[in-house]
This record gives structure tokens, C-alpha cells and sequence, in this order.
């Protein structure tokens, strides 16, 4: 049993510490302090519902329809393409970064953009759908289910030290040309991730 909930803790531990689209995103909302929580509870909770549908058996489903990963490959090439445009060009406004205060974004567009860049990543279902899965089943019956739920610690306390944890970087980033660094950064990694999509 411990067994079991440890390994899938270091696992997903593993596998989600990366900088990606998804944590990039993280990382800027928890430093900014814009709507954390919101942000935090739909990345947290999209990766359970993906890991326990990979233990349940889901991924064998995903694997025998490969047309269903372009899709979601194709729009997140799509998504992705416009953050980083738009990380970019918000660079180039240094008095509009404020790492202390909200964005003008608004709830809604923060939920929205948390749950494209999860749901429309191929990665996240390679990652926790098809590989946690597989890894799951070789615990057997009742382990591959605390295997999950170490997994599902393991998200949990990522997002969390991720976006809340990002405000002790707060004085760094104080000044709007840090944060013109800090955009530029998560643009071309956002462009990158959308050309390694597209080639892949």
C-alpha cells in the first residue's frame, strides 16, 4: 500500500515538474497573485480526473483512437501560437505588468485559459492518461489505486508550492522590466512548445 502511494508520488512528481505551458502559466498567476486559487483548484483537479481515468483503463481506449490526440494536438498547436503572440506583445507594455496586483484579464478569462492549457496539452494525457496508466496497472489490482492517489498528491502539492509558493519571488520581480523578462520567457516557451506540437 505505502509501497504503492510513494511510487506514484515520486512519479508524478516526475513527470509534472517541467517547465511546460501549463506550469509556465501557473508560475505567472501565482507571481502576479491574480485569482491563484482558481488557477491552482483547475490545474489540480483536471489532473486527477486525467490520472484516475488513465488507472481506470481509459488509456487503452485513448491509444486505439490516435485521431483524437491530433485533434487535441492540432487546437493546442493553435492555442499555444496565440499565448505566446499575445505574452509577447503584452512585453512590450512594461507599465501594464504589476507583479503585486490583478490582472484585467478577469475571472473568467484566467479560468478559461487554465483549462485550454490543460485540456488542449496532448502531453497532459500522454503524461497522466496513457503513462500513469500503464504504470498504475503493474501495481495490480487495489495498488495501482493508492499508486494513484500518490499521483494525485503529487499534482496537488505541485500546483499549490507552484502558485502560491511563486510570491516569495515577488520582490525579484518587482520592477515592470523583470517582468517584461518574465513574459518574454514564458512567450517563446509557449512558441516553442507549439512547434515541437506541430513537428512532433
Amino acid at each position: 500500500m505505502l509501497d504503492s502511494t510513494f511510487t506514484g508520488l515520486v512519479t508524478g512528481l516526475t513527470l509534472i515538474v517541467a517547465i511546460g505551458a501549463q506550469n509556465a502559466y501557473v508560475l505567472r498567476q501565482g507571481l502576479a497573485r491574480d485569482h491563484v486559487g482558481i488557477v491552482v483548484a483547475i490545474c489540480t483537479v483536471s489532473d486527477v480526473i486525467l490520472i484516475v481515468a488513465g488507472v481506470s483503463g481509459i488509456g487503452t481506449i485513448v491509444e486505439k483512437a490516435p485521431w483524437a490526440i491530433d485533434v487535441v494536438r492540432w487546437f493546442g498547436v493553435a492555442f499555444l501560437t496565440w499565448y505566446g503572440v499575445s505574452t509577447l506583445l503584452r512585453a512590450r507594455r512594461a507599465e501594464a505588468l504589476h507583479a503585486a496586483h490583478g490582472g484585467s484579464t478577469g475571472r473568467r478569462g484566467i479560468a478559461l485559459r487554465a483549462l485550454a492549457l490543460t485540456w488542449l496539452n496532448p502531453h497532459v494525457y500522454l503524461d497522466t492518461v496513457l503513462l500513469l496508466g500503464s504504470i498504475a496497472n503493474h501495481e495490480g489490482p487495489t495498488g495501482r489505486w493508492w499508486f494513484a492517489l500518490g499521483a494525485c498528491v503529487a499534482s496537488t502539492l505541485w500546483f499549490c508550492g507552484l502558485g502560491y509558493g511563486a510570491r516569495l519571488a515577488g520582490r525579484v520581480l518587482a520592477s515592470p522590466r523583470a517582468w517584461q523578462v518574465l513574459d518574454v520567457l514564458i512567450g517563446l516557451t509557449m512558441l516553442a512548445i507549439a512547434a515541437k506540437l506541430a513537428t512532433g
